[in-house]
């Protein structure tokens, strides 16, 4: 015969409401003399006094127990809530965006702690067929940390999404730079257009799109400084961006560049068009000193001043506007300079890279020249063949 448990061992016992077999263990009582009870539940016995052991082995491993209904899309929400706070404006939108476009639909109603690193492998790989490798990395990242913070709050033992790699996607769309030929034909375009002297100064200078709006007109020199000893040019000083902060996107983007003549030309008709805008808005204009701003002095965001751009150019001859966008004026800069025979390290400081790596592989877009050096040399210690 079985002996009867002592009292207080708990038990196994079925569950007509919810249909399940409730497996009980009892750890003794709280410093406030409320007894401690762990369950565990399941179709049948066998499954219920499983629950009951892994409940009991988290509680002797000091973890605590995250209810079982804890879901994924419990996590993400929590993290997307709380976890990005102090986080740019940007990030947070493009953090929700892939997290509820792409996490949320597929692996949401998944309870957290069943979610093996099999899942999210399958999760990426059918998402791979879809999606750049870029966009990959960011929805990964995304549910990586979503889980991580989970984690930390002990709703889940480990982070299984960490062991997992990111394939490689589908290929994104690359950037591309202007020709000398369309580079002029975009000039010629933008001719007494809103983003004229925006263009101009971009593609003149290769300054980052999002030092461009935040330029101020505190940091434009358009005298330059002529009774300096020796005479200073006309220059902008790009040292702040619409980064959180304010800050340029390394210490080696903070510069200063002198202006071609053309940029100076355009800013003087943009400064003065500027002011007529000031008057035309009257009480409505709000002063920021932007030298790029909305028609009541406003700043402008990445989306306006890609329309913008683009309605700019729709009209310039061999150029498909909707196929470019305004950062791609920044790798015709560096193009346009490399065919001309600027050499490399001076390309990588006038657009703010730390080393020449990034601006040869990334940004330089014409076919690379014929390197000459050694061929020149063998022919010089071994001769021409007679």
């Amino acid at each position: 015969m079985t002996a009867r448990r002592s009292r207080g061992d708990g038990g196994l016992h079925w569950d007509a409401k919810r249909e399940r077999w409730i497996a009980t263990a009892h750890l003794g009582f709280d410093g406030r003399g409320k007894r401690i009870v762990k369950k565990g539940s399941g179709r049948t016995k066998t499954e219920a006094k499983n629950k009951l052991k892994e409940v009991l082995r988290d509680h002797d491993d000091g973890l605590a127990i995250a209810p079982t209904g804890y879901t994924v899309a419990d996590a993400v929400n929590d993290w997307l809530t709380y976890g990005l706070a102090g986080r740019d404006d940007g990030t947070v939108e493009a953090c929700t965006i892939l997290s509820r476009t792409h996490v949320l639909p597929s692996l949401g109603a998944w309870k957290l702690r069943d979610l093996s690193a099999e899942d999210v492998d399958k999760w990426l790989a059918d998402k791979a067929k879809s999606l750049s490798t870029r966009t990959l990395q960011g929805i990964h990242s995304c549910l990586n940390r979503a889980v991580k913070r989970a984690m930390a709050r002990d709703k889940v033992k480990r982070n299984v999404v960490e062991l997992c790699s990111v394939p490689v996607g589908q290929p994104g769309r690359p950037s591309k730079a202007l020709t000398l030929t369309q580079a002029e034909a975009v000039l010629k375009a933008a001719t007494k257009t809103s983003m004229h002297a925006y263009i101009v100064l971009a593609l003149l200078t290769g300054a980052r799109t999002e030092e461009l709006r935040a330029l101020t007109w505190d940091h434009v020199f358009l005298k330059g400084k002529p009774d300096a000893d020796p005479p200073v040019p006309p220059y902008i000083a790009v040292w702040r961006s619409v980064r959180t902060g304010g800050d340029t996107k390394t210490r080696k983007s903070r510069r200063t560049l002198a202006l071609p003549a053309r940029c100076v030309e355009v800013l003087w008709q943009h400064w003065e068009d500027q002011g007529w805008d000031r008057l035309a808005a009257g009480d409505e204009w709000k002063e920021h000193g932007l030298v790029f701003s909305s028609t009541v002095g406003g700043e402008l965001d990445s989306t306006n001043v890609r329309r913008a751009f683009r309605q700019a150019i729709k009209k310039a001859e061999g150029i498909t506007a909707d196929e470019w966008t305004p950062r791609e004026l920044r790798h015709s800069f560096v193009s346009l300079l490399s065919d001309s025979g600027v050499p490399l390290e001076e390309i990588s400081r006038l657009v703010g890279h730390s080393g020449t790596a990034v601006t040869e592989e990334v940004y330089r877009k014409q076919i690379r020249p014929v390197i000459q050096t050694g061929a020149v040399a063998m022919d010089g210690i071994f001769g021409s063949p007679s």
